[in-house]
């Protein structure tokens, strides 16, 4: 049998914990880090519905990408829908693991995984640490150039939404080299532009900024937060990897709280 915490050396070997963001609250969130583990799920989101595939899967231990807890609890009252899914998770004895912004960073991590996705080759990160290899984001090429239009088609075909959002100026100008930051990096779009990015692919875009960004004649293509959900069968493979024998899927719930219409 393989214990919880031996799951856990290998992610924190993996996307070092001292990787992670100011004030991000990574690491393990619910369980007894002693406990053996028989499954595993890997999700983006520990929602309730993703906590009863758990159950339904025998999994007892969910490594997430987004963490199940980012406010502490004020009380334990049950009323709360937050509570019972933790209290669920509890009564079922899954152990709950989050690997946020320090994934994000890691050197063939969560970026890299969206770059193998959309396409973008030679990358390197878009906000470098001190090794060179770690940090916030990608920069790198399309194998060929492409239309704002059509890469905006392919990126909607990857991540199975209806919508994306297109931020620029001309959307039928070419694009070949392209920055990528999952979840919320609107902040750095001054970043991924002053890079050489002709277009960069990120989420969670402000009003506001998006009018400063054509103010800049540069562009930027949000498929929405979710798109790190392609994030869900990499993290399987490494469980697989790293445990031969321990079973592991991702998984299958869609937890995107936004519908299209």
């Amino acid at each position: 049998m393989v214990k919880a915490q031996a799951i856990i050396d290998q992610i924190e070997a993996f996307a070092p914990k001292a990787l992670a963001e100011e004030g991000d609250p990574t690491g393990l969130q619910i369980g007894d880090a002693n406990q053996e583990i028989h499954r595993v799920l890997t999700t983006l989101d520990v929602r309730p519905e993703v906590i009863q595939e758990a159950i339904d899967l025998g999994a007892d231990f969910i490594w997430a990408h987004h963490e199940a807890m980012f406010r502490p609890a004020k009380n334990l009252d049950l009323a709360d829908p937050q509570n019972r899914m933790y209290a669920t998770a509890i009564q079922h004895n899954i152990v709950i693991y989050a690997s946020h912004t320090n994934l994000d960073a890691a050197a063939g991590g969560l970026n890299d995984w969206l770059c193998v996705a959309f396409g973008i080759q030679q990358a390197v990160p878009l906000l470098a640490n001190a090794d060179g290899h770690s940090g916030l984001g990608r920069i790198g090429t399309l194998a060929q150039p492409m239309t704002m239009v059509d890469f905006a088609k392919q990126v909607k075909e990857v991540c199975q939404v209806a919508n994306v959002r297109l931020i620029a100026n001309n959307s039928n100008k070419t694009i070949q080299r392209v920055a990528v930051l999952g979840g919320d990096g609107g902040k750095y779009w001054k970043k991924a532009q002053s890079d050489g990015a002709d277009l960069y692919l990120t989420a969670d875009l402000y009003y506001h900024v998006g009018h400063d960004i054509l103010a800049a004649d540069f562009a930027v293509l949000d498929p929405d937060h979710h798109m790190e959900a392609l994030a869900k069968e990499p993290m399987a493979q490494k469980v697989r990897e790293w445990f031969e024998t321990l079973p592991v899927s991702a998984s299958q719930i869609n937890t995107d709280p936004y519908t299209y219409l």
